[in-house]
Parts: structure tokens; sequence; C-alpha cells
């Protein structure tokens, strides 16, 4: 499932990780709040507890909160060994309805 292409209400993604097959399409779509995470090109989703938590970050590496950080968050903020998934955005819904449709 790494590296496939996945379109959900919130927009295209590609997952780049799927640590032990932690990614569940339906968990995802629940949990993502579009206020929140649609700033952000990476989604890191990680099950601790049995529950799902996303944390987003940018694609902007001198960013704070850049995609760069994303492997001292899984060692500072995540359960060691939990299951967890990357997903960078591909596309937003709304790009893809704003595409004007080509006539020949």
């Amino acid at each position: 499932m790494e590296n496939s292409i996945i379109t959900t209400k919130h927009g295209i993604f590609e997952i780049t990780q799927n640590y032990r097959d932690a990614f569940n399409q339906e968990s995802f779509e629940e949990r993502y709040v579009d206020v929140l995470f649609d700033k952000y090109t990476y989604i890191l989703g990680d099950l601790s507890s049995e529950k799902l938590r996303l944390k987003g970050f940018s694609s902007d590496p001198k960013n704070p909160n850049g995609f760069k950080r994303i492997p001292i968050y899984l060692a500072e903020s995540c359960n060691q060994n939990c299951a967890y998934y990357i997903l960078k955005r591909v596309k937003k819904i709304e790009e893809e309805i704003e595409q004007p449709l080509l006539v020949n």
C-alpha cells in the first residue's frame, strides 16, 4: 500500500509510509478536520492506545513544523514501535473541482 495514491473526501494523497498497516481511510476521514489540516502537505497518523492521532507538517524544511521534523515527532511524541502512516497531499478537492473541463 505504500506509495499508492488514494482519493479521500479531503483530497488526493500519496501514502509514503504505512508502518504496521496503520492506514484506515474511514478512520482518517473521521478524524480529519479541514480547518486544522488543509494547510499541511504532510499528514502523519499514529495509533496510540488504539486511537488515531493526526499531525500536520509543512513542505518547507526550514519551518519549525516542516516535514524534516517527522522523525523527531515519531521519537518524542509517539509510543515506541507504534503503527503510523505518512500521507503527502497531491491535490485538494477544491483544486480538482476548479479545473476547467477541456472540450475538443
